[in-house]
């Protein structure tokens, strides 16, 4: 019982909460580049263990500051590293819901292949129901996986919005909401073709699914403001979110302002001016004015 009103509640915040998505899943191949940002470089660590264990402790950092408050941010995504290590003493994502109030997702794709007919499908996530087993049981709400797409190729572009949806029933079946991610880049020539590719497909598997079904979907900022208002309304769709997509903190929050009821879900903008050497004062100093300029542009 006390699991399934903990669905509940979380499945109610993330549908109707003011607030936005933290994601904080980066993974093996962004990890060092993730670290670098933060100023801590590749010669601070010697192997796979120790760079974990670094990014596990500025994610810590992050998590910890009284500015990631569900005051402002509705969920946070989860690295597969990250959900199998403790925050003080607590499995991270027991550590989100039981001590902050944020809803926890695990982000359970392996990468992209190569491109193909304009597109990048994820790769063959090896293992997959025995990693979902263990985020059911680590407490975990939702899932994240992503492709991307670079050229309006229909053919691409639906192959990217079938593997979505197939995967996302079976991370449904398994008891947990699954985030959609087919990515545009935003630096595609046919950028507002792709999407409108893509709301076309998007709209033919949601009418595919059982009317239990719930999905959420997340999108790069669209060309045409409130392109995807359209889904939002969808029975399906617990939330449509937003990805910033390699755009700046700045220019990511303008954009997303002007699409009214899509939220944020940020790593890169997030993260943004954070480093290692900051004292505690001028770390939650500076994130706790990026969480509320991104709460901001969320809300509007």
């Amino acid at each position: 019982m006390k699991n399934r009103e903990r669905y509940i509640a979380q499945l109610n915040r993330m549908h109707s909460g003011k607030g936005f998505i933290a994601a904080l899943d980066q993974s093996g191949g962004s990890t060092p580049k993730a670290l670098s940002q933060y100023g801590v470089e590749e010669s601070s660590f010697t192997n796979d263990e120790e760079m974990y264990t670094l990014v596990h402790e500025m994610r810590t950092r992050i998590i910890k500051s009284p500015s990631f408050d569900s005051e402002y941010i509705l969920g946070a995504i989860l690295f597969e590293n990250t959900m199998d290590r403790k925050i003080d003493g607590e499995w991270s994502a027991d550590y989100l819901w039981e001590k902050k109030k944020i809803v926890p997702f695990l982000k359970v794709d392996k990468g992209l292949a190569d491109v193909a007919n304009g597109v990048q499908l994820m790769k063959p996530i090896a293992n997959l129901d025995e990693l979902l087993t263990t985020a059911v049981e680590r407490n975990v709400f939702g899932t994240k996986m992503r492709s991307v797409i670079k050229e309006a190729n229909a053919t691409g572009i639906r192959e990217v919005v079938e593997q979505q949806f197939a995967i996302g029933l079976q991370i449904f079946a398994k008891g947990l909401i699954p985030i959609i991610e087919p990515e545009v880049d935003i630096y595609s020539a046919d950028k507002q073709k792709c999407e409108e590719i893509l709301k076309e497909e998007i709209i033919k598997q949601l009418a595919l699914l059982d009317k239990d079904v719930k999905v959420m979907l997340k999108l790069s900022i669209p060309t045409v403001n409130d392109f995807y208002r359209e889904l939002m309304t969808d029975p399906h769709v617990v939330r449509v979110v937003a990805l910033s997509g390699g755009y700046d903190q700045d220019e990511a929050n303008s954009k997303l302002a002007q699409n009214h009821g899509l939220i944020a879900s940020f790593s890169r903008a997030l993260s943004e001016g954070l480093t290692a050497g900051q004292s505690d004062d001028d770390f939650n100093t500076k994130i706790g004015s990026t969480i509320k300029e991104i709460y901001t542009a969320s809300i509007t």
